[in-house]
């Protein structure tokens, strides 16, 4: 048979697309053996192998494409507007339709160089917008109560046959049983027919393993969030139970490392996540399970039906300017967009190509909840009109190279996008006492998890950190992050005479990667009243010794997790090792 040059092109995309999903599946299985043998090191590795498994195989398939295929072939609009059927069509019976496509886009973009972006020759929409998720495959598992809490908690954590026995299963029961009947309202706590509901996949991430699903009763329900731990050498026990919405939304945050799970049916999975979680946006949950890239194509999509609603425009955010990032934002889309300025402020020694290095380190790291993930797009174009003048003015005088005019479109080469936050700095001039200590304390906590996951943020001035909806601290300014291990934390050495000490110039040796904390509390607060409060809720940040016993830990192949919930709801801490 002859086939066209446009169904080859197609069926040779589909390919490496399955080649991409077969290693991501392999990967994400894998997690319940690592968690069987408490392979952590191993686990952090698997999933910067994932996030970078996507453009591996992008390019795989490129170089495959480049080969097979001639460059006019390669770069003919028309081939790839038949291909674009074909593709569909070949994808069409597939439980993984959306992400195929997305895969379908990362090929176009890439000859193209994310230009001509056209629903004609792409997937700028789905093939499928607006239609139902039905399978027919049973996402879940149910327990009925029947008033006997312990028992059903008990089936639900069997139900879920771990390979590693509980140490004390019962008392697990009887501690989640304790919760909900002391938390659970009334109608859910002691109906009829109140079951548990869990997907029948398992969550992993880090040390923890995550039943996720809702107790319902009919219209009622509560989500529902297990999260089991396995201590080395002992077994499983269950860490605590979340059934806060809220709650249950900073489990599946952006700020934190992607969940390996197995969703045979993404779109099934992410509807049955987005109804426990309403006002999380569908993009971040297909990134909260590894597919960040169909995410960022829900992103857009989102972000273009935003934008043709014209409630507003882009203006400048926020807070003070950065000497490395112009920052800019469409307020009714939560959505900061950053690029990178042409010039840099002459304090900060590095070049665009660093910074983009610093973001795509922060990508592939753990974030611990306290570091926002990014998208990064090429070539973003939007109307003029869609710019506050002021707006448009700023970014076309510090970023010229990156933003520029045609006709009335502004293009937009490069940039990112993060969750809008308000700038910690701006949320203390504005709030009480109590908030006041309250995010003081989460800030000191922010860069200490962040450095035990093997993270110093450089630059940890106020502004450059923000209080999300749930009044949770995150650092989003990455362009000086470096891992704490190359850092070199020293006490200040004793003036060997009074002169010394009030001279204008330190008088002691500082190498390029020395960091002296007990600087800390001058550098960070003008303020003497927030200062003061810094020291007194954080005095071991101001502590080189602090910092050193970390990066013997890290060095040693601790791997030390941050758990998504706090402390006070834990059940019991573990019996050894260092815990956030």
């Amino acid at each position: 048979m002859n086939l066209s040059p446009a169904y080859r092109l197609a069926a040779t995309i589909l390919h490496g697309f399955d080649e991409y999903r077969s290693r991501f599946k392999q990967i994400t299985l894998d997690a319940r053996r690592r968690f069987r043998d408490a392979a952590w090191r191993e686990a952090q590795q698997a999933s910067a192998e994932r996030i970078n498994l996507y453009q591996e195989k992008v390019d795989e398939t490129l170089s495959r494409l480049r080969r097979t295929f001639d460059h006019d072939t390669l770069t003919h609009c028309e081939c790839w507007r038949e291909a674009k059927h074909h593709y569909t069509d070949l994808i069409s019976q597939r439980l993984d339709y959306e992400l195929a496509e997305t895969y379908f886009n990362s090929m176009f973009c890439s000859i193209f160089h994310h230009r001509h972006i056209r629903d004609d020759w792409m997937f700028v929409y789905s093939s499928r917008v607006g239609a139902p998720h039905h399978s027919g495959i049973e996402l879940c598992r149910r327990h009925a109560v029947n008033g006997d809490w312990s028992r059903a908690i008990g089936d639900a954590l069997e139900g879920a046959e771990f390979e590693v026995p509980f140490v004390n299963i019962q008392r697990c029961m009887t501690l989640a049983q304790q919760f909900l009947e002391g938390n659970l309202p009334d109608e859910l706590r002691d109906g009829e027919g109140t079951e548990i509901e869990l997907l029948k996949s398992v969550f992993y991430r880090n040390k923890g393993a995550y039943l996720v699903g809702r107790i319902v009763n009919g219209e009622q329900q509560v989500p529902l969030v297990l999260p089991i731990l396995h201590e080395e050498n002992m077994g499983l026990r269950l860490d605590t139970v979340v059934i806060e919405p809220d709650e249950v939304s900073i489990i599946f945050s952006f700020t934190r490392v992607y969940f390996q799970v197995d969703a045979t049916v993404p779109g099934e999975f992410v509807d049955y996540l987005q109804g426990l979680m309403p006002d999380k946006p569908i993009s971040e949950l297909y990134a909260a399970i590894g597919f960040f890239k169909h995410g960022k194509s829900e992103f857009f999509r989102a972000l273009n039906h935003q934008i043709a609603r014209r409630e507003d425009k882009f203006i400048i955010a926020p807070g003070v300017r950065g000497m490395v990032m112009a920052v800019f934002m469409l307020p009714s889309h939560r959505t900061v967009f950053k690029i990178i300025k042409d010039r840099f402020d002459p304090t900060k020694d590095m070049s665009r190509d660093n910074v983009r290095d610093k973001y795509s380190l922060v990508k592939r790291h753990d974030r611990v909840g306290r570091m926002a993930d990014t998208q990064e797009f090429s070539y973003l174009v939007s109307r003029r009109d869609h710019f506050d003048p002021d707006c448009l003015e700023e970014l076309l005088r510090v970023a010229p190279s990156t933003v520029y005019l045609k006709d009335d479109k502004v293009i937009i080469k490069h940039c990112y996008t993060e969750r809008m936050m308000t700038p910690l700095n701006l949320y203390i001039e504005q709030c009480g006492e109590d908030e006041m200590r309250a995010v003081l304390k989460d800030y000191g906590n922010a860069i200490k998890q962040m450095a035990a996951a093997n993270i110093f943020p450089g630059d940890m001035l106020l502004k450059n950190f923000g209080v999300t909806r749930h009044g949770r601290v995150i650092f989003y300014d990455y362009d000086e992050v470096c891992y704490l291990t190359e850092c070199n934390f020293r006490h200040i050495p004793e003036p060997l005479y009074p002169e010394q000490e009030l001279a204008d110039e330190p008088w002691y040796s500082v190498g390029p990667n020395d960091i002296f904390p007990e600087e800390f509390g001058p550098f960070l607060f003008a303020d003497i009243r927030l200062r003061k409060l810094f020291y007194e809720l954080h005095p071991e940040l101001l502590d080189a010794d602090y910092w050193k016993g970390l990066q013997d830990a890290i060095t040693h192949g601790q791997v030390i997790d941050v758990y998504p919930y706090r402390n006070k709801q834990r059940f019991a801490s573990d019996p050894g090792g260092l815990t956030w």
